[in-house]
């Protein structure tokens, strides 16, 4: 029987006691102890290990007691794993230290107060899993007092900001041993933040709380950080010259997170889904850390354990189930014209060139669409295919990652122009198509294609979905689409409740070229003709119909009705 897959499971501990399906990430420990860098932060898009592989280094570090005090001994995790093939060297530093391990993710919450709150939660829970150092007289009374006042969340908030610098200064003296801090997600809080309006007060707390544990905290040995996004050492780690920062650009620690192809080829065996590849490949591939080809491990995971189940099940856009993909939303909602054409190009297929800024803010990303597009590249909603320089500036050659992200981008451009529609005056069309305004119709329909995003490639059915979403809102008439009638499927029939009130057959052509969209007109009257597509109507009573030949050429549009 085949070992199931870790979906949901965070704990190294976990995956390793329930024999689940693990691909070996402990070379990370090895890169760690061999960089000995004092500060680490780790920068990868959501759902790519990071938080795995943070209990993983916790559960090797740890110094782990029981509720009796006595050591926990989690060294057998690691048999066979590439950490112990490295030797004693790195093996005699397992189970050593003393490990603060803290997640921000819980601070997405929709104003300042529950966010903090959220995190004196986190704080506190770290506090009480370290309770034990209070039994003993290593602390001082009012030191004691303090530890339980966070513990029991009933601290002021400075205490809150320096919790960390205290726990590591306690840890530290009873274990007479320097501390390791972890730290997960830490730019959610800053991210929710941003987007909910509370930015300013979120990123002073998180500066107080890090300045004070990793710029001037005694008692660390060494620390880990990780987030989707690098923040300037400006706006939170003020000051700390020890930060090295690990993002996606960079070759170190590359197959630390994700999956690379060789990962991938060896579970597809496993699971006796190698004739899958292909399908795999196209679907989730596409990222670039470094040099190296990475897999979105996330999709992949749940992608083996769909076709395990049900060989032939489409694949499905799981990564983009797992986050509300505002940023996309952002982009879209607010695109230029030109913006507007580069995210035609991206999902056409094409990439586009932008300068690359590793030190951005979330403050920043409205000073320039460049940080903007920024901001999408290092949380994977775009890949590096290319890369020069020119002078001290990098620029990135920057392309949509694969069919699973493509499918956000056109999810959330249809969901866009829908609330678009919804807020617009469409008046001018309705009452030109009942007035025979031929140029009217057309001027409206064009000017409302430039100010959408098309994709498709500019196919009939990417036209016939645009027109038939803003007729849709009109009240006055029903839309038909494809309906057969006479010889054959006129492409859209609107029809009012009562005969009385008329009706509207509409058949749509595309060209490829400018010059032929006079004759592409005619030739979609000569088919409402051919094809007899009024019969039906006649025979339901309406005597008034209206017949428009629509042409279409990229963003513009030409109408014609017979003579």
């Amino acid at each position: 029987m085949n070992k199931p897959l870790p979906i949901g499971y965070e704990d190294f501990k976990e995956v390793v006691d329930g024999n689940f399906y693990y691909i070996d990430k402990t070379h990370m420990i090895k890169s760690l102890l061999d960089e000995a860098s004092k500060v680490s932060l780790f920068t990868r898009p959501r759902r790519f290990g990071k938080t795995l592989n943070l209990s993983m280094i916790r559960r090797f570090f740890e110094l782990e007691l029981d509720s009796k005090g006595n050591p926990i001994d989690n060294g057998y995790l690691f048999e066979g794993m590439k950490i112990q093939a490295s030797g004693e060297r790195y093996m005699s530093r397992q189970g050593q230290y003393p490990v603060i391990d803290l997640s921000l993710k819980s601070a997405k919450q929709p104003d300042f107060e529950m966010a903090y709150e959220s995190l004196k939660d986190e704080i506190a829970k770290e506090y009480r899993r370290h309770a034990l150092i209070l039994d003993g007289d290593s602390l001082a009374e009012d030191e004691k007092e303090r530890f339980r006042a966070v513990m029991e969340r009933r601290a002021d908030r400075i205490e809150y900001a320096k919790a960390l610098e205290f726990l590591s200064k306690c840890l530290a003296r009873y274990h007479e041993k320097q501390v390791i801090i972890l730290i997960d997600e830490y730019d959610v809080p800053l991210e929710n933040a941003y987007f909910k309006g509370f930015y300013d007060e979120m990123i002073d707390f998180i500066r107080s709380l890090f300045e004070s544990a990793l710029k001037t905290n005694g008692s660390l040995e060494f620390a880990v950080i990780t987030g989707c996004l690098r923040i300037s050492r400006e706006s939170i780690f003020t000051g700390l010259n020890n930060l090295e920062i690990y993002s996606i650009l960079g070759p170190r620690h590359a197959s630390s997170f994700g999956f690379t192809e060789e990962e991938v080829r060896e579970m597809l065996s496993y699971y006796e889904l190698g004739d899958k590849y292909e399908e795999l490949k196209e679907w989730y591939d596409g990222y670039r850390f470094g040099d190296l080809e990475i897999y979105n491990p996330w999709s992949i995971i749940n992608y083996v354990k769909t076709a395990t189940a049900d060989y032939d099940a489409f694949p499905k856009p799981y990564w983009s189930n797992t986050s509300s993909n505002s940023i996309i939303r952002e982009l879209v909602e607010e695109a230029d014209p030109a913006t507007r054409q580069e995210i035609e190009r991206l999902i056409a297929g094409e990439t586009i060139e932008k300068p690359v800024h590793e030190d951005i803010t979330y403050g920043d990303i409205h000073e320039s669409r460049d940080n903007l597009w920024n901001f999408l590249y290092f949380t994977g909603y775009l890949k590096k295919v290319g890369e020069r320089q020119e002078g001290d500036v990098s620029y990135l050659e920057l392309a949509i990652p694969n069919v699973e992200i493509r499918s956000i981008y056109r999810n959330t451009i249809l969901t866009w122009f829908d609330k678009k529609i919804e807020k617009a005056d469409l008046t001018p069309l309705f009452t030109a198509i009942e007035d025979g305004d031929c140029e009217g119709v057309g001027n409206f329909l064009s000017d409302q294609l430039l100010d959408t995003i098309s994709f498709y490639d500019y196919a009939e059915n990417y036209y016939h979905g645009f027109l038939a979403g803003l007729l849709k809102t009109w009240q006055k008439y029903q839309v038909y689409s494809n309906r057969e009638s006479g010889l054959g499927r006129s492409d859209l029939i609107l029809k009012a409740p009562s005969v009385r009130g008329g009706a509207v057959i509409l058949e749509l052509k595309v060209t490829d070229k400018f010059q032929k969209m006079e004759q592409c007109c005619q030739q979609a009257l000569a088919q409402i003709e051919e094809k007899d597509y009024e019969a039906g109507l006649r025979e339901e009573g309406y005597s008034r119909i209206q017949k428009y030949g629509i042409c279409f050429y990229r963003k513009e549009c030409l109408v014609r009705k017979p003579l």
